[in-house]
């Protein structure tokens, strides 16, 4: 009998879930910004779903991206908690600041969404609209100033771009970098620059309020909801799309990688998250495993291409 109630009891404890892990999710940016939002949604939606028990964000901003990700390597090595968050921002703003460390030196681990361009004007500009926006840069390139994220970054590409498709010299952009999307929409609403150009998503809110004027999108297609032509719809080809990614630490064991994974994809796969997707108009582009893994390192060779191309990369 000592032995049944024995085996009871261990058979009851093997049967219990495993204690969910308590993460800690670094967004390499300042409040507010997309990398921000983006790791305040896993936040959210691990811990409704019951994926973790007790997530926290840390915040830290600066050079794309770099900085914090040289942090994240150096400090959480063979950490199974520790996951950061990036995307295609960062991958070009690696490239930019000849940054040390690198994509290779964290452990990725999924793509999650992706998001177009948007390019705004205050309300009350004189600009009108994507035409009018396009002859002021071929009367004087540096006259119209851009408001977005870092130096290298997907809105530093766009306005490139946008440049180059208009037969204006990119390298001849006047780009203003802000390492938070608050600080960047504070600028544009305060009228500082001339233009901001960022994920579609940072600006809603203002659109839908009336602060901000919608001149164009970089998708191939009208985004629902949104009241403006795309930039190929307005005779610019140009077609971008900002994805952002999570990553876990380096120096973990196939195990730890492979419960994060596990994760990782109970998130991307659960109701919550794509709901979160909807009302955010994030697309939901997940790619995990070894697929990601290919197609960021095809990611990263074409930003090198179109960085050297608009002479952010020589």
């Amino acid at each position: 009998m000592k032995h049944f109630f024995l085996a009871s009891i261990l058979a009851g404890a093997l049967a219990l879930p495993a204690v969910a892990a308590d993460y800690t999710i670094m967004a390499p940016a300042a409040p507010g910004g997309g990398w921000d939002q983006t790791a305040r949604s896993l936040q959210q939606v691990m811990q409704s779903e019951g994926i973790s028990g007790n997530v926290q964000v840390v915040n830290v901003p600066g050079a794309g991206g770099t900085i914090g990700i040289a942090q994240f390597a150096s400090q959480q090595k063979g950490n199974p908690n520790a996951l950061i968050v990036g995307g295609y921002v960062m991958v070009g703003a690696i490239l930019t600041n000849q940054s040390p460390v690198t994509l290779a030196d964290v452990t990725p681990i999924a793509r999650l969404t992706g998001e177009y361009e948007a390019i705004v004007v205050p309300a009350n500009s004189e600009v009108q609209n994507i035409g009018q926006l396009v002859e002021m840069l071929k009367a004087d390139p540096g006259s119209v100033s851009w408001a977005g994220g870092s130096a290298g970054g997907t809105d530093h590409i766009g306005a490139g771009l946008i440049a180059k498709a208009a037969g204006v010299d990119p390298t001849k952009i006047n780009y203003i970098a802000y390492s938070g999307g608050g600080e960047a929409l504070a600028a544009i609403l305060g009228g500082q620059v001339t233009v901001g150009i960022s994920s579609y998503g940072e600006f809603q809110a203002q659109i839908a309020a009336g602060t901000l004027r919608l001149l164009a999108v970089s998708s191939a297609e009208r985004i629902e909801g949104a009241d403006a032509p795309t930039l190929k719809e307005s005779g610019l080809d140009v077609v971008l799309q900002n994805w952002r990614m999570v990553a876990a630490a380096p120096g973990l064991s196939d195990e730890q990688k492979a419960a994060v994974m596990a994760d990782v994809e109970k998130l991307a796969k659960s109701a919550a998250w794509q709901e979160t997707l909807k009302t955010k108009n994030w697309q939901d582009t997940y790619l995990a495993g070894p697929a990601f893994e290919e197609q960021l390192a095809k990611d990263i060779a074409a930003t090198e291409t179109i960085l050297k191309d608009i002479g952010l990369v020589k």
